[in-house]
């Protein structure tokens, strides 16, 4: 079972405010980098949960 999408989104911001309180260029690309692939994830799952619940709507 996967995290719910909270738990990304949540990644997210953290990796925002790491990104936006860092002085070296690489280290806040590393954080802008994990920002996109954690907001992947949370757009993932919500996705997914969206289609999951119009199915069952549909049942």
């Amino acid at each position: 079972m996967s995290p719910p999408a909270s738990f990304y989104l949540e990644q997210v911001a953290i990796c925002a405010r790491a990104a936006r309180d860092c002085r070296l260029d690489n280290e806040r690309d590393k954080y802008l980098r994990s920002q996109a692939a954690w907001q992947a994830l949370a757009d993932r799952t919500i996705e997914v949960a969206t289609a999951r619940a119009l199915r069952e709507a549909k049942v």
